[in-house]
Parts: structure tokens; sequence; C-alpha cells
């Protein structure tokens, strides 16, 4: 989410105007381009403070609280989903199950495989979904994130360590740890804040050592978690709020209950197939008694609907068998919303919820009689404090020791000490939207608190507070690297702006820009020159080392359609020609000082919405009148003679969202295209090459695992070397596409938005979009991946026949000598399900049949399974094939 530093205002009658970096409101005004203000960092601090509490106003007119494509979830989601409505989440699961593979399958190959190093920021942190405090070892806390997977410290937050970085995702919705085992944890994944585009999850986890090693344990297709909670009387019975499809109806969704530890699950609440679950709360005297709260929301490209006459309070007296829906003094009727639950532990007769109504905080609603009665309280005091985004919050909690002490959580959080008579704002000082709070049981006072900036803490009960650092967490849209000083690392955020490092260390980040943070340059040949950008394209260019920053796009039409992330490059070997996306390209032949059109549009026209825009541009490192430009309704286009003319070279590509596009370093007739979106019985891939200028593509993806690519580089000293980045991670190709292996060891299954290579270091780095920046010696990294790339010996895996299959299928394959394999059929989890053969096989073709059973004998179930060849031997590999099983 970003509303917070520097913010941007979309009117409703000229959704493209720029505007300047101020209050966020109505009386926002654009500076005087002209005259080129200037803002020191002063000023920006000043504006970010006035503005971090003050919101987007809703375009009411189409029904759409935030306006569609302007917000991070809308754009993450539209390049996904177009051209359909939804994105294909079967999909989606076979692409991380087939990275997890490669993933496993390059540590086996490599005794001592090229690591990631990581670079930080580790001081700056990123959204918290969840907290929680192990109940039997004090000092252990852990943090869950909304797309960096789950921190562990044990010793009360000064230091931290990732614990699920092995796991195929990353999102986490929420975590608990069993009251009676602190050793056992639950993690339900797939962050449940309904704007962030909320990266799918892929079910229930659990550990049994602290989050030292997990094991996957249900609920697949529940997409986002809300809630866990487990008995704190019976370690085997725990709850979960499943939230199920959020672009569309059905999935698992409701209350799941499991008697056997997350063994088995059974879904005990449904309401409809629009509703989620979103929180749980329980009597900790009478665990029998649960509460659920339920909340209607379904979304779409173009509109949001949160709330419903199904959203409510429900509540069980017998653990989830039967439920009752709450109703006396509670709001009704189609604008009720997400709903936050928390029940006193000191007093369980007392029930705390926050509720929306209409996009909007309603109120914090109180229960002294178990939820038989409920009333409203404060008055007015809370009014405002989510703005017109009550969706993104829902969370309520209150001092397990004092019935009294309540705490709500929106943009702001606030605190009372009389029940919820009165209200006062605390923790003004940390970052805003706030998200997760926990209660030390070993020291009265002690809170944990998180919100979109990381991890704070409080001794006082919350009257002061501390950040908590060493979370390296940070969501990047784009990285840049100083190239006369590579410890100068540069990026652009969400939530926390433009940020960097001059010394190189992962503690030492600092902001110079606000906003949402997108595309900065730093000009190769005058490190003092930094390009940065905000939201929609609003740029500025600074020529003091970031000390101040002026308007940068003088001349460009302010009502050019603007991407989200709107790209501009500088001309290789000569920056001060540089290039600027809209829905045309805009060129300046002195440094952003002055801007011209140098086409017209390149897309299909405006989409709606603020689509219609251009996504990608690249100059040919060995021509710089040629140039390419990528669109988000899948156009690619070519000029040859610095954008006089323009030619189309987009028809043999497929119908996506184009993430980037680039040039062979030495050929500028060889070029590549990259393609976010996801399959449906299409035979496309997400990467191509042209070898004639576009006249015709070749598919390139090879083994790649099918996912969106985010991001790619071709080697700029070595043209068969391509770096891709995807939604899986970061791959490999020394061949110029033919065969693909996963880069380095060390860098979790998070999505990887931005790649830069500084040559003079030949360093390769990485800007994730919830862990921050990584980095690779490509000397030692590309050795390894290209010595392990062709196989020790002849060897080809075939595809099953008949496949799709049932009962039973072949699969054939060859070998040209002697050779030690193992063979072996893994669900779309990763779990093996059955070994085939393994051991010394002769020369000549083999053939081995899957009676679609696993080793226990039992059926397989119907779905997606992966057949994997692994070859054993110096340069072992893997090769995998993708098996459809239907009952």
């Amino acid at each position: 989410m970003k509303r917070r530093s520097i913010l941007l205002l979309t009117l409703l009658l000229l959704p493209a105007l720029l505007v300047v970096i101020g209050r966020f409101s109505g009386a926002g005004r654009a500076p005087d381009r002209d005259g080129a203000p200037v803002y020191t960092p002063a000023d920006l601090s000043r504006i970010a403070k006035e503005a971090k509490l003050e919101r987007r106003s809703a375009r009411r007119s189409k029904g759409q609280p935030d306006g569609p494509g302007t917000e991070p979830n809308d754009w993450a989601f539209r390049q996904r989903a177009y051209p359909y409505d939804e994105i294909n989440y079967t999909q989606y699961q076979e692409a991380v199950a087939q990275a997890q593979a490669m993933r496993a399958s390059s540590r086996m190959k490599n005794a001592a495989p090229a690591a990631w190093s990581e670079k930080g920021p580790s001081n700056i942190g990123a959204r918290v979904t969840d907290l929680e405090l192990d109940p039997s070892t004090a000092g252990r806390v852990y943090a869950a994130m909304a797309s960096g997977g789950i921190f562990r410290s044990d010793d009360a937050g000064a230091t931290w360590f990732p614990i699920f970085d092995d796991q195929p995702v990353l999102t986490i919705g929420d975590i608990a740890v069993d009251p009676s085992n602190g050793n056992i944890l639950y993690a339900g994944t797939g962050e449940s804040n309904s704007s962030s585009f909320s990266w799918f999850g892929y079910g229930m986890y659990k550990s049994t050592d602290g989050g030292s090693t997990w094991a996957p344990i249900g609920l697949q297709n529940s997409r986002y978690i809300g809630r866990v909670v487990v008995d704190p009387s019976n370690g085997n019975r725990l709850w979960a709020a499943a939230c199920g499809v959020l672009f569309g109806t059905g999935g698992e969704r409701g209350i799941y209950r499991s008697l056997d530890a997350g063994s088995t699950w059974t879904q005990v609440l449904f309401v409809t197939d629009s509703t989620a679950a979103i929180d749980l709360a329980i009597d900790p005297t009478k665990p029998d008694t649960v509460y659920a709260a339920m909340w209607e929301r379904v979304r779409g490209l173009t509109y949001r609907r949160s709330g419903g006459p199904s959203s409510g309070i429900y509540r069980s007296y017998n653990g989830g068998t039967t439920w009752t829906k709450l109703t006396a003094g509670l709001p009704s009727g189609a604008g009720v919303g997400r709903i936050g639950l928390s029940v006193a532990a000191s007093s369980p007769n007392v029930v705390y919820a926050s509720i929306e109504n209409n996009n909007t905080f309603d109120g914090v609603y109180k229960s002294v009689d178990h939820g038989d009665t409920w009333t409203k309280m404060g008055g007015t005091q809370l009014d405002g404090m989510t703005s017109t985004f009550g969706w993104y919050f829902g969370q309520v909690r209150v001092d397990p020791s004092n019935p009294d002490r309540v705490f709500v959580m929106g943009v702001p959080l606030y605190r009372s000490e009389d029940g919820g008579s009165t209200w006062s704002e605390v923790a003004g000082s940390n970052h805003v939207d706030h998200h997760a709070m926990a209660f030390d049981p070993f020291n009265p006072g002690t809170i944990f608190e998180g919100n979109d900036g990381g991890v704070y803490s409080s001794s006082n009960s919350g009257t002061s507070w501390t950040k908590l650092l060493d979370q390296p967490t940070n969501q990047f849209y784009a990285i840049e690297i100083d190239h006369q000083n590579p410890n100068r690392i540069y990026g652009g955020t969400q939530d926390n702006g433009t940020i960097r490092t001059v010394d190189g260390s992962p503690d030492g980040y600092g902001s110079i820009f606000g906003g949402d943070g997108f595309y900065c340059l730093v000009d190769p040949t005058d490190s003092n020159t930094i390009f940065v950008e905000y939201q929609f394209g609003n740029m500025y260019k600074s020529t003091d080392d970031a000390q101040s920053f002026s308007w940068g796009l003088n001349g460009v039409d302010g009502a050019d359609r603007r991407n989200w992330s709107s790209p501009y490059v500088m001309t290789p070997g000569s920056p001060q020609t540089m290039y600027f996306g809209t829905y045309r390209v805009w060129k300046s032949t002195d440094g952003a000082a002055n801007w011209s059109a140098v086409s017209g549009d390149l897309t299909g026209g405006d989409q709606g919405a603020g689509y219609g825009t251009i996504t990608t541009l690249a100059v040919s490192p060995s021509n710089p009148d040629a140039i390419l430009a990528g669109t988000d309704d899948s156009h690619v286009w070519l000029t040859t003679n610095g954008g006089t003319n323009w030619t189309d070279v987009s028809a043999a590509l497929p119908n996506r969202w184009v993430t980037r596009v680039a040039f062979d370093p030495v050929n500028s007739s060889i070029l590549y295209a990259t393609f976010s979106g996801l399959r449906w019985n299409e035979a496309i891939s997400h990467i191509y090459r042209s070898t004639n200028g576009g006249v015709t593509w070749s598919d390139i993806g090879g083994n790649l695992p099918d996912a969106p690519i985010n991001c790619m580089l071709v080697d700029p000293t070595d043209g068969a070397k391509l770096y891709v980045g995807s939604d899986v991670g970061v791959f490999f190709s020394a061949d110029t596409g033919a065969t693909w292996n996963v880069l380095g060891t060390g860098l979790p299954a998070v999505s990887t938005y931005d790649l830069k290579i500084h040559v003079p270091t030949s360093t390769l780095y990485a800007g994730t979009h919830g862990r921050s920046i990584w980095s690779i010696d490509l000397s030692t990294a590309t050795t390894v991946a290209a010595a392990t790339g062709t196989p020790p010996r002849a060897a080809r895996l075939f595809r099953a026949a008949p496949n799709p299959f049932n009962p039973a299928t072949t699969l054939s394959f060859s070998l040209d000598e002697p050779t030690r394999i193992d063979l072996a059929v893994y669900d779309i989890a990763g779990r093996r399900v059955r070994v085939l053969a393994a051991g010394i096989l002769s020369a000549g073709e083999h053939r081995i049949v899957w009676n679609g059973k696993s080793d226990t004998g039992a059926d397989a179930a119907s779905g997606t399974y992966f057949a994997r060849l692994a070859i054993r031997g110096d340069g072992e590999r893997n090769l995998t094939t993708k098996l459809r099983l239907i009952r």
C-alpha cells in the first residue's frame, strides 16, 4: 500500500494529470515546472509528514473506492491476468513446483555452488502481516511478512533470521504457535490483505522444531489464510480462516477445523462462494467458544466490492460444529465489510470487534456477554482512521492482562485505556498502516507491533516505541548500481520510497525520495546525477547527489496515460540522451531538461483504468538509433532511426503484458522480449528471441518454469548468456536460451522484479519484491551453471503417453551408455509420490509404467504430477515432464 510519504492524486476527469509532491488532497497543486522547483530532503520529510495520513479520494461515480489501476495490486494482478480477468492458479502451482524441483536439482549437481549474498536493506523494513511470541521461551518472536516469509528472533527482536526460505512460497497470511508446545508452529500462506496483489498462498504449513523444518498440511486451494488459532488445552485441535479466491468466487473458503494437529481438515462454516473467513478468536478458558469473522468480498480488474449482507460475526459454543450469527447491536446491510476480532483473555466475556462499512471505518464494537449484545464504543473519535480503504486493515487487540486496554489498527494506531470509551493515537513516529500486534507473556507492558515499515516494540504498553532492525524484507520495483562506485546501491520500493546505501552496508540504507519508488538511474559518467520516480511516472532529477530534486519531465504532456511503473532509460555511452514511455515514446537529448515526442500511440488505445501504456524500453548498445518499446497490451515496437519510424514487430508474439525488451550487446538485429501472464491451454512462452529485427521470433523458454518473467538481461560481455527474474526465482542460460538453470543458491523463492549487472566487478544484482536486494559473483556462478548445463551423457525424457491418463501411463527415455538414474513421481507440492526406478540402467531405450499409485499402493488423486529423471554421476542433472491424472 502506498499512501504515506509522497502521494499521488488521480483526478476523476484527468486521471493522468501530474501533481506535485505535497499534501495528498484535492488542494494539491502541481509546481511551476517551467521554473523547475527544487525540493530538499527537509522539504520531502515535511511534506511526507503532513501527507502520511491523507488518502486518495474515492472515484465514487463508478463505485471504485480508490480508482482502478491506481494501486499496486491492480497493476500486479493486471499484468499476470491479461488478457483475461483471472489468473490460472493451476498453472501457477505447476510453475512453483517446477522451480522447486530445479532448485533441488541444482543443489544436487553442485557440491559448492555459487551463493547469493544479501545486500539489504535490513534497516528499513516492510509490510508485516502477523506477529507471535513463543509462550514457553522468553525473547522468541516470530514475524510473518507479506511476501518475505517468516523471521524468528531469539533476543526479543534485536536480531532476526529467516525460517521459511526453503518453501515454495513466501507470502504469509498468519502464523500460530501451539500454546502447549512452543516448538509447534503453523503458517497459513497467502496474505489476506486484499490490496497489494495479495500473492497466492500454498495452503497450511506446520513445523515441529521451532521453524527449522516445515511440511505442507493441506488447504492448498485456500489462496489466502486470514487467521490460525490453536486450542490452548488441546494442541490437536485448531482452526483456520480461509479466504478463497479474491478475483472471483469459489476455492477453499470458510472456517476449517482440524482434530489431528493439521493432518486433515473439515470445513465447519461456509456462508457463500464469495464470503471469506478473515478472522478467528477463542475463549482461552472455554476453548469450545469460538468466534469467526466472515467477509463478503470480490475483486475485479475494474472494481472492488468489500462488503455485503453475508459479512458478520459468528459464534460457536461447540468448537465449530454449529454456528450462530451475532446481530444484536452490530451494523448490517450491503456495506458491512472486513471485521477483526479479539477476546479479552483476562475477562473472556469481553469481546471486541473492529468493523469496516462502505470501505471506511465504522467503529470498534464491544460485547460484555460473549457476543450476545454489542455496543459501539468511542463515538466518532475513530472516524477516518482507515481512510477509504478499510479493507486493508481489520485488526483489533486487547491486552491479555487488562480487558480495558485495547488497540485498533488502521493508518494510525489508536489505544484505549477505558474499554473503548476514549481513544488516543499512539505510535505517531512509527511507519503508518498497522496490521499486527503481540503481547510478551514474560514481560507485561512489552508489545510488538507490525506495520508497512516493519516491526516495532514498546516496553510501556504502547506509549513509546523502538524500531527493530535486521529485517531484509523490502519490496523492490527497480534497482540501480552506481557504475563508478558499486557500493552505492539504489532502489525504488513499495511503501518506502526510493532508498540507497552509500557504503554497501545492508543496514546503511536511507530514504532519498518519497512515495512508492520505481525506476531509478544514476548517470554512469557522473554519480551526482540521479533520477528517481514515484507512481505513474512522476520523475525527478538531482544533480547534487540527492541533496535536492527538480522536476524531470519538462515538455512531457501531463495528460498522457502512464503506467504505475513508467519506464525511462539512458542511451548506452550517451547518458544525456534519454527515453521516457507514456503511451508514446518521449526523447531528451539534454539529460531530461527538455523532452519531445518521437512516436505516436504505440498501444492499442486507452484500455480504461489508466491502461494502454508503455511498460518497457531499451536502447541498443551497438546502435543508438535502435530502440525497442513494449506495452501492457502485448505490442513490441522497433525503430532503427531514433524514433522517426516505428515498426510493430509483435505479430508472432503472445497476447500478454510485455515486461522487458532487450538487444544483443553487439548486434542490434538480435532482440528479446519477455512476458507476464500464465497460460490457459495455449502454446505460448514467456521469453522470445529474434535474430532478424523482429521479422520472426523463436520461443527460448525451454525448461524454464512456466511463470511470469518480470525482468531479463543479456550479459553485456557475452551475448549468449541470459538472465531472467521471474515470480519463482532467478534463472540463467549460457546458450541463448537453449537450456536454463537456477542461478546460484541461497536466494529464496521470491518474485524478482529487477536485475542489474555491474560489469567491472562481474556482479549481478537482483531486486526482489519481498526480500530486498541480493548479489552474486558471475565469474563463478555462470561458470558452474554453464558447466552443468550440458548433460554428462546423452539422455532424454520423452513425454508420457497417454497423457492425460487413467489409470496408467508409460514414461520413455533413452541412455547412450550405462547410467545411474533415479526416476520418481512428485505431486504439485513437491512431495514424492512414487519411486519408479533407481540404479544403473543399460544404454538404450527404456519404458517404465506408472500405474497411478503411490509407494503405499494407494490410488493417487486426480491432478497434476511431475516425473523427474535424475541422471547421477559427474555433472548430474534432472529432467522433468508433467503428468495429468484424471480419475
